[in-house]
């Protein structure tokens, strides 16, 4: 296991056929790497010394110390001493942290140890948790010192060295001008040969995005270096300890003696000096690096990054004051990051915010026409979020923006929106079965990735199913450089015992790859004004079906009777129900009082449903209702109607039935334009279709149609009954089986007109068309 930190490109490469290159080895090694105990190696760095010291209410007792340190300084501090024998003041600095003031504190001034040797060391605690033998499960405490010498050296000022470093990172516009004010400032602070500093995507690969280096030294800028160069375990380490050295990559690691004071592993994960993996050691020596050091960047409490730092000329050890101030930097850095993230993003996030002010604008101003308004003006959907191309699909049509896929691929998409939006850099891999599609569809699906890797779509409410607003960024042939093949990281090696372990990569030569169907990845912001404004046009189209509605009710009103008139010698019954998808659709009927004292009775059926439909059944409902009362002739009233709708309004196709009856005798004549055939149930319930050949073609078909006129007569207790199409709609079975229907359902003993009415109205299954049955009975002497 070892750490990360981009690499030398001057290494030499990897020999081929690595006998321990196979799976099952990798797999082995790799499982060996993730328990390595990296945090408790009973050993630590040879720069320093570290001491274990028991609980204040036992005297600050030294149950373990590194080796060496009390031939350094002084017999106190070797396991069975106590630290008030060794000095008075790193007693006070351990009993303030074993008490619990602080978790971790340093004294303010190097102490002298031993006393009067002249040798000044930097101390520093920190509080760890007790073993089963640590006093009744009272803290410990891991007091660790560091030699003073060369604090004093010209190179020292460091506290002059901040304030510029500060002013550039406080002004700094982007994150990649906050990096280079880290990489410069760090390394004019430490001396090392190179600092970088970068940062990690989202599976945890990590990109240099700065470096400030030795002018001899090669550019790391740019390089990509592999999530295996740091394992999950020392990831965690490092988002909790923000500063590691080492400033030599060829220490002997100095035992604790006892390494375990407690009866149980001492975790060592805070201690600076706690030794690193023998594995990240050797990682070090193939890149050429003698000293290391690396800072934390964080985002919020994830690791965002590092600045690391490296030095070839030989070993290196910035002084504790000096790393201190480097350190505080990368915790400054850390707080300003979501600033120059923010301050990157605010600019194209105000640019969408315009954008989407203009699209609501031009929304409400034509909310009847969602489509005209989002994709004909000077600004359309597609100028919302960067992108190729866009579609948009409302009301079942569908219209494409700049580069969009065909058709049939956005179609498609409408399926993967079921549990939601899609939001992806690569179709591909989150659709594969896209691709089949595309295939089947006689489309090369690299065409399509092409165009559209990246996806950012929605569906939209108040439509039809399978509408929706979608967005599309073409393929990026990304070319990524890798500092070293990241294969060959996975390599084999023995440990001392004899077990399989991962060793570091010995080639960290460039190495590039080509990356296909893969787009520009959509920025956080960018999804939220995708879908923000997805979710508006949805909101704005089901206020407009809400509206819609409230008029076609309105409408609905001119063309139903509210109420049937009473009509002497007339029994009238009517029932009406639109699309099922609709409040009101192309039917009317209508009762007409003529001055001969017969009355007219029509209904009619406009092609179509919905507000649409209605508003012509309107013109022709009025059109047809002065015509009838005009000639007083079905078949005349039916042929100005044609002449209307053929002159006035072209295109449009009605079916429609005029029956005058006269009350006094029950005859009714009937003129049918396209309409199916009356049914006339006779007063001993029998029942026939009033079909006699005088169906004329459809209102609006022909410019000049003679339609003739039939004569039936009523008998009492029976009924005519017109209907429209709705009720024979169903396609499953043939026309006259469906007509058949009807005349069977018209026949017997049914009751009142209403409960007639009603009785073919449940014959009907599903609403596949408005549906209307008007019947109309013969009551003599009434």
């Amino acid at each position: 296991m070892h750490a990360s930190r981009p690499p030398s490109a001057s290494s030499a490469p990897a020999p081929a056929g690595d006998p321990f290159d196979d799976d099952e080895a990798l797999a082995a090694a790799a499982a060996a790497c993730a328990d390595e105990p990296i945090r408790v190696p009973g050993s630590v760095q040879p720069h320093g010394h570290l001491l274990v010291v028991g609980p204040a209410g036992e005297g600050l007792p030294v149950l373990s110390a590194s080796a060496g340190a009390a031939a350094a300084l002084g017999p106190s501090a070797a396991a069975g001493g106590r630290l008030p024998d060794l000095s008075a003041e790193l007693a006070t600095l351990v009993a303030s942290v074993a008490s619990g003031e602080d978790d971790q504190a340093t004294t303010a001034e190097p102490v002298e140890l031993p006393p009067g040797s002249g040798a000044r060391h930097h101390a520093v605690a920190h509080r760890v948790a007790a073993g089963p033998a640590g006093g009744q499960g009272q803290p410990l405490v891991v007091l660790e010192l560091e030699p003073a010498s060369g604090d004093e050296s010209p190179a020292s000022p460091w506290h002059l060295q901040l304030p510029p470093v500060l002013r550039r990172l406080q002004d700094a516009g982007s994150v990649v001008e906050l990096a280079d004010a880290l990489a410069t400032g760090v390394r004019r602070l430490t001396g090392f040969d190179r600092v970088m500093v970068y940062s990690f995507d989202d599976e945890w690969n990590g990109e240099v995005l700065a470096e400030d280096r030795r002018a001899d030294l090669e550019p790391f800028l740019g390089l990509r270096y592999p999530a295996s160069d740091i394992p999950a375990q020392a990831r965690d380490l490092y988002a909790r300890q923000w500063l590691r050295i080492i400033p030599t990559s060829t220490y002997d690691p100095v035992p604790l003696e006892p390494a375990q004071p407690t009866g149980a592993t001492l975790d060592l994960s805070l201690a600076v000096l706690r030794s690193v993996s023998p594995v990240h050691l050797q990682y070090l020596r193939n890149m050429g690096v003698a000293a290391s050091m690396s800072i934390s960047l964080l985002h919020g409490d994830r690791l965002w990054g590092l600045i690391a730092c490296h030095h070839y000329a030989g070993p290196h050890r910035p002084s504790v004051p000096v790393r201190t101030a480097a350190e505080f930097l990368g915790r400054t850095a850390s707080l300003l990051l979501p600033v120059a993230v923010g301050r990157e993003a605010d600019q194209h996030v105000v640019a969408s915010a315009r954008v989407r002010a203009r699209l609501t604008e031009l929304l409400a101003e034509t909310p009847e026409m969602p489509l005209e308004a989002l994709t004909r003006e000077s600004v359309t959907i597609a100028d919302l979020v960067p992108c190729g191309g866009a579609a948009l699909r409302v009301h079942g049509e569908l219209r494409l923006l700049g580069t969009a896929p065909p058709p049939s691929v956005v179609t498609a998409l409408s399926a993967l929106l079921a549990d939601g939006p899609l939001v992806t850099a690569s179709l591909a891999a989150s659709a594969p079965g896209l691709a089949q599609g595309a295939a089947a569809a006689g489309l090369d699906p690299q065409e399509v990735w092409a165009v559209a890797s990246g996806v950012l779509a929605a569906p939209v409410s108040g439509g039809q199913p399978g509408d929706l607003v979608a967005w599309f960024r073409p393929e990026v042939l990304q070319e990524v450089t890798w500092g070293g093949d990241p294969r060959s990281s996975k390599v084999v090696g023995e440990d001392e015992g004899g077990g399989l372990r991962l060793s570091p990569r010995r080639s960290f030569a460039a190495w590039s790859e080509t990356k296909r169907q893969v787009a520009v990845a959509w920025a956080p912001h960018e999804v939220e004004a995708a879908l923000g404004f997805a979710g508006h046009l949805s909101d704005a189209m089901l206020r407009e079906v809400e509206r819609t509605n409230r008029l076609a009710t309105a409408l609905q009103q001119t063309l139903l009777l509210e109420k049937l008139p009473d009509v002497p010698g007339l029994d009238l019954a009517v029932r009406y129900v639109p699309h099922s998808d609709d409040v009101v659709g192309g039917d009317w009927y209508d009762i007409v009082p003529l001055p001969d004292g017969r009355t007219g009775v029509v209904l009619g059926d406009v092609a179509g449903h919905g507000l649409a439909a209605s508003a012509i059944s309107a013109q022709m409902r009025n059109a047809l209702r002065a015509y009838v009362l005009s000639v007083r002739d079905p078949a005349q009233a039916l042929e100005r109607l044609n002449e209307l709708v053929t002159r006035l309004l072209p295109g449009e196709l009605a079916t429609a039935v005029v029956v005058v009856v006269d009350p006094a005798t029950g005859a009714a004549r009937i003129a049918n334009a396209g309409h199916p055939p009356l049914v006339l149930r006779g007063g001993d319930g029998t029942a026939r279709l009033v079909d006699d050949g005088v169906r004329g073609p459809a209102v609006g078909l022909l410019d000049e149609v003679t339609y003739s006129a039939t004569e039936v007569a009523l008998e009492p207790g029976g009924a005519l009954l017109l209907y429209s199409d709705g009720l024979v709609e169903e396609r499953r079975t043939a026309w006259t089986d469906r007509l058949a229907r009807v005349v069977a359902t018209a026949s017997g003993d049914a009751g009142s007109l209403d409960a007639l009415c009603d009785q073919l109205m449940r014959t009907v299954s599903a609403r596949a068309d408005d549906t209307t049955v008007l019947a109309v009975g013969w009551v003599p002497g009434a």
